[in-house]
């Protein structure tokens, strides 16, 4: 436990990822196996759900502490953070304690408590407070409350495994995609010499494109290059093997159930096939916005109702696997022409739910940049760039892959709310609610934490916390004063929402210190962008 604290202090206080990496792969090289395997499952953000409520840690550890229920309040205002605040608070640990290591601690200690009532529960996270010290408190806290989290992406946990373990980087994602347990045999089997080890269930490590600097014309020549639409849904992998289909979403969640059209569709595919695509809502040959996604997934069960409503479609764009073979190494071009032969073959009830990504005709960079500016009239999110001759990487990569999304939308609304943030922002105002006009009121209609210089958020912390008005919680309403310019990707009309309207992606272009409140956009604006 004391070297994971040790990891993630070491994490924690740096911003360079070659220090990162640095500190990851020194920790696996000398780590336990049945230490390190917890070490990922952590790491890679698969963190257990909070085991005790936020109340109960919160009076267990003012009666440890011996600090009143406003002390407490006040402490927990000043730092932002349950966790860090209960450490802070705690009392030194015994001089005699037993050193567990981590697994001990998650497999004995920490998991059996979701099986506990509350006595039982008191019992132990007063018996570990007692035997841990600050910086070990502090993660086992992260823990319980289900906010474990630290600045390393999982790609960043492949190349520190990678490293310490001698194999490359594509075998230990693939094997860390899909389900396991977090076990000492899993973790030895990460570094196996044999590579053709994947289960039936396992999807491939999803392949990533960056963000297009600059006009296409910088890449070259056109015709080396695939331009496609891109969609604003769920990217997955469709997988038929052995008998048996699963969906996987990017963020590795099993999502075969909550799209049984789609499994349904997928058990027509020939054995052994891999899919990569946009699980998107469909109708009429045409995407439906984003929204009507959203409403199929907050839904535990889903009826006829909601399914007619809102069907759905896997835009198949990619093949990795066929008939049972890997051929993410073989050209785009090849891949291509071996996905529109397999859709072409399938049976209309699966073609209907799997169609084929369409190509956007381009003679010329000329014709792509007139497709892209067209983009938004078919809801489009803009263009995909792909190099013919690449290959299916894993995870992000630079030069193969690019995309090119459509200017966003942009407007300047007026913070009326703020909210502090998480991790290292717990202690600063860095979430706000904007508002604009409609009438002679001010309506709020978007949140948003990014797009501030931390010299920005200081300024802005500073400001709320001198002309915050009232206190609802967590939430600060502050003087409408401060006007910032938005960008978003997308508008729907929602009735949820009191504004009557829902963007996507929102996010602080700039800070516009040179407008006052009054000359902030108005809700007409937003609708007028909404339609057209």
């Amino acid at each position: 436990m004391k070297s994971f604290a040790n990891l993630y202090a070491e994490l924690d206080e740096t911003t360079r990822t070659s220090e990162k990496v640095d500190a990851l792969a020194r920790y696996f090289a000398s780590a336990a196996p049945e230490d390190a395997a917890w070490a990922v499952h952590f790491l890679i953000g698969r963190r257990p759900k909070r085991l005790v409520p936020a109340r109960r840690l919160a009076e267990w550890a003012m009666e440890m502490a011996g600090v009143p229920e406003w002390m407490f309040a006040e402490c927990h205002e000043a730092v932002g953070d349950l966790a860090e605040t209960i450490t802070l608070l705690l009392p030194p640990p015994s001089e005699e304690r037993e050193d567990l290591p981590l697994h001990r601690w998650v497999e004995e200690r920490l998991l059996p408590m979701r099986h506990e009532d509350e006595a039982g529960q008191r019992a132990a996270m007063r018996g570990a407070w007692a035997e841990l010290s600050g910086p070990e408190a502090y993660v086992w806290n992260k823990l319980i409350t289900g906010a474990f989290r630290v600045g390393v992406s999982q790609n960043l946990v492949v190349r520190a495994l990678a490293r310490a373990g001698g194999v490359d980087e594509p075998t230990v994602a693939h094997r860390l995609m899909g389900a396991w347990d977090p076990t000492p045999e899993f973790y030895t089997r990460l570094f196996g010499a044999d590579t053709s080890d994947a289960d039936a269930s396992r999807p491939y490590p999803f392949y990533l494109a960056y963000a297009l600097e600059g006009g296409p014309e910088s890449l070259g020549d056109a015709g080396e290059w695939q331009a496609e639409w891109k969609w604003d849904g769920i990217r997955a992998q469709m997988i038929r093997r052995r008998d048996n289909v699963y969906l996987w979403s990017r963020g590795e969640e099993l999502i075969t159930e909550r799209f049984p059209e789609l499994a349904r569709a997928a058990g027509l595919l020939p054995d052994g096939t891999v899919l990569d695509g946009e699980i998107l809502p469909w109708k009429e040959h045409a995407p439906l916005p984003f929204a009507q996604l959203q409403r199929r997934i907050g839904r535990k069960v889903l009826g006829a109702k909601i399914l007619a409503e809102v069907p759905v479609v896997l835009l198949a764009y990619d093949l990795l696997e066929l008939e049972g073979r890997d051929v993410r190494e073989e050209p785009l071009r090849w891949r291509r022409a071996r996905l529109e032969e397999l859709i072409a073959s399938l049976p209309t009830g699966a073609t209907d739910r799997i169609p084929l990504s369409p190509i956007v005709p381009a003679a010329g960079w000329d014709a792509v940049l007139e497709a892209y500016r067209g983009a938004r009239d078919r809801a489009s999110e803009g263009l995909m760039l792909k190099r013919l001759d690449s290959p299916y990487r894993t995870g992000r990569r630079r030069g193969d892959w690019w995309k090119w999304k459509v200017e966003p939308f942009t407007l300047d609304a007026v913070m009326v709310y703020a909210q502090r943030g998480h991790g290292r922002r717990a202690s600063l105002y860095t979430d706000y609610t904007f508002a604009v006009w409609k009438g002679g009121e001010l309506v709020p209609f978007a949140k948003a934490y990014s797009g501030l210089t931390d010299a920005e958020i200081r300024q802005v912390d500073a400001w709320v916390r001198r002309n915050s008005l009232q206190k609802f919680g967590p939430v600060r309403t502050v003087k409408p004063e401060l006007v910032f310019e938005l960008a978003f990707e997308g508008i729907q009309r929602s009735p949820r929402h009191k504004s009557g309207v829902a963007v996507r992606f929102p996010r602080i272009l700039r800070w516009r210190t040179d407008k006052k409140p009054e000359e902030a956009d108005s809700l007409e604006t937003i609708i007028g962008l909404l339609e057209g």
